[in-house]
């Protein structure tokens, strides 16, 4: 009997053993790889975008699923991807009104974000990797990336000219690894250090910490702990996450006003929920991007603020070397939004690139 009990107490420890490290690789490895758009894998409809509403501020993506845009100025056609992951932008950025008549600027919310279609509320799975798969597929990179060369059918554009900021940078390289043959030029305003887990540089959580007020450090602590606890995430609905979101940018916010860079702070719209979280689960832990950008020979002009707080120059660095074809332009005395707060140096630095590129 008691060899009995040891036999079973023995593969119940094995069992656990094996489930937790399930769980760790299924956490740490991404579930988006380049290439997976352009062939078609893990999406949830076709890359051919359906029938267009009536409405003029929104693009269908797929039949339940509807991005709210807008657009400013006239010419040619410019898409412009929001940073966060999940924080779109309320308004046109100022430091681009100079170039009004000469392009087009078309800024979305990204699924799941602002006003666009938030399609899940809370998974309905009791198996995790399968929630995990169903929110990646929904909401995840692959998902995003779709939506952009959907973007690019819906303008009629053979080759789009894209601008991302931060996460939107990022995004916007991960699509011209896609689809290289549809990009003739990006503008990449520091963008995120997410080429590359883990991380060389410390991350933005811990740029966001190390400026915070010293008594807001212990509220900011704990609240990380529960943010980055991904093992209860899926009992969380789509308010709830949009209210840790909301709070995450209360610190963000904070972080600026203490570098007395108030001018950086700006008013973006609703956040996302599950699109934030979508975004962690679809890079995992471990993955390096770079190789993927080889592919791309457009012209990448990435802009760095100097005093950009909550990214590295080094992480943009990182992105010049991994394209064939790119620059690196400083702008002296700028944070993270040099559209913001330093506009006309931005009008004139982007102003020239697109002019190079007709």
């Amino acid at each position: 009997m008691r060899k009995t009990f040891i036999i079973i107490g023995s593969t119940l420890v094995a069992l656990v053993v094996v489930a937790g490290g399930l769980f760790w690789y299924f956490t740490t490895q991404p579930l988006y790889k380049p290439g997976m758009v352009r062939e078609g894998k893990n999406l949830r409809a076709p890359l051919t975008p359906p029938k267009q509403p009536e409405d003029a501020h929104r693009w269908a993506m797929e039949e339940d699923i509807q991005l709210y845009h807008f657009s400013a100025g006239e010419g040619r056609n410019i898409l412009m991807i929001h940073g966060g992951p999940g924080y779109p932008d309320r308004e046109p950025w100022p430091g681009l009104e100079p170039l009004t008549e000469q392009y087009t600027f078309h800024y979305y919310d990204q699924r799941g974000s602002g006003e666009s279609t938030r399609p899940i509320d809370t998974p309905s799975s009791d198996n995790f990797y399968q929630n995990m798969k169903t929110v990646d597929q929904a909401l995840g990179l692959g998902a995003q990336l779709a939506d952009i060369e959907r973007i690019r059918r819906i303008l009629g554009e053979e080759k789009l000219i894209l601008i991302g900021h931060s996460f939107g940078g990022f995004l916007a390289s991960l699509y011209a690894a896609e689809f290289p043959q549809h990009v003739e030029g990006m503008v990449l305003l520091a963008p995120a250090n997410m080429l590359v887990m883990p991380q060389e540089d410390s991350g933005v959580f811990e740029a966001v910490r190390a400026r915070l007020p010293e008594e807001m450090r212990p509220e900011y602590d704990a609240f990380m702990n529960n943010y980055l606890n991904f093992k209860d995430i899926f009992s969380k609905s789509e308010d709830e996450l949009v209210e840790m979101n909301q709070e995450l940018s209360r610190y963000f916010t904070a972080a600026v006003d203490a570098e007395t860079m108030e001018a950086q702070t700006v008013d973006q719209a609703r956040p996302a929920g599950w699109g934030v979280q979508a975004i962690y689960l679809s890079m995992g832990k471990r993955h390096d991007y770079r190789a993927a950008l080889q592919a791309v020979e457009a012209p990448v002009l990435i802009v760095q603020g100097t005093e950009d707080a909550f990214q590295p120059e080094s992480a943009s660095r990182m992105y010049t070397d991994a394209f064939p074809n790119a620059e690196l332009c400083l702008v002296e005395g700028a944070g993270h939004f040099p559209f913001h707060n330093h506009p006309d140096a931005f009008a004139q630095i982007v102003g020239e690139f697109l002019s190079d590129l007709e």
